[in-house]
């Protein structure tokens, strides 16, 4: 990430992109679970619509600033008319930072960025619009999180061992064992639970499927034709039916659809 390395801890990523020349083909898309939350600022356009299943006709709309917290299946995302936007990967831990919040609360769903910070979201929109470069863009972006960083020195930091048992997870969440884990941090597995959703958003074991399955999409990308029984074994899968049920429960469509549609962004699967 280029930034402070005060933000380091919190923030995988800024970006800034400008509008596009023409829209995409598709007006609705997939938006598949990464195991990270995002920030992002639409600049013109309409603002992020959400739809509630491939039936709904209207959706929800939300305003030009959003937070999408980790979700642990993928959203139907309007991309009819896409923008320019700014935005940020958020680590976990990122939530309480920067917003003070469990990202439990914020798991599953999007909320207005101004819900959690308030009036001085609308100065960043204003500072944004008013630049066009998009360098300065991702330094607007990048000041604002730092000041909310300041912000919450006083509170309370995340917890040591918490953050241990997530670094073990994200090492090898094929290997995820809870009982260890909470075994190791020296509390009941209902504590421990409760404190890893703080912090990642999901229960251990629903955020290491999440991010056994963004393994799963990184090889199959690096495999043009992949042998999918061995690609099950590889990526943790009990055999390949395990993986085709965890991929449609995850992307909404098996692995060979994922496959044959080939989306540009792995995590952004165009609908037909």
């Amino acid at each position: 990430m280029h930034g402070t390395a005060t933000l380091r801890p919190w923030v995988a990523q800024v970006w800034a992109c400008a509008r596009p020349d023409a829209p995409p083909a598709h007006a609705r898309e997939h938006s598949l679970p990464s195991g990270a939350m995002h920030l992002t600022v639409r600049l013109d356009g309409p603002p992020l619509r959400i739809y509630a299943d491939a039936a709904d006709r209207q959706g929800r709309g939300y305003s030009a600033a959003t937070v999408g917290g980790v979700r642990a299946g993928y959203c139907i995302k309007d991309t009819a008319r896409p923008a320019a936007s700014v935005g940020a990967v958020l680590r976990p831990g990122a939530a309480l930072a920067l917003f003070g919040v469990s990202a439990a609360e914020l798991a599953d769903g999007h909320v207005d960025l101004a819900d959690l910070c308030g009036h001085e979201v609308e100065l960043l929109c204003e500072r944004l619009a008013a630049d066009a470069d998009l360098g300065r863009r991702r330094a607007l972006l990048l000041a604002f999180l730092e000041a909310r960083l300041r912000r919450a020195r006083g509170r309370r930091g995340l917890d040591p061992q918490i953050v241990q048992a997530l670094a073990c997870v994200q090492r090898a969440p094929a290997d995820t064992d809870v009982a260890a884990l909470a075994d190791a941090c020296g509390r009941s597995h209902r504590r421990f639970i409760a404190g890893f959703r703080d912090v990642a958003g999901l229960a251990p074991k629903r955020y290491a499927r999440v991010l056994r399955f963004q393994r799963l999409l990184a090889a199959l990308a690096a495999t043009p034709r992949p042998a999918w029984a061995q690609l099950a074994l590889d990526a943790g899968y009990f055999d390949q039916s395990h993986l085709i049920r965890e991929f449609r429960e995850f992307a909404g469509v098996s692995p060979r659809e994922y496959a044959a549609r080939a989306p540009a962004s792995p995590n952004h699967l165009p609908l037909s």
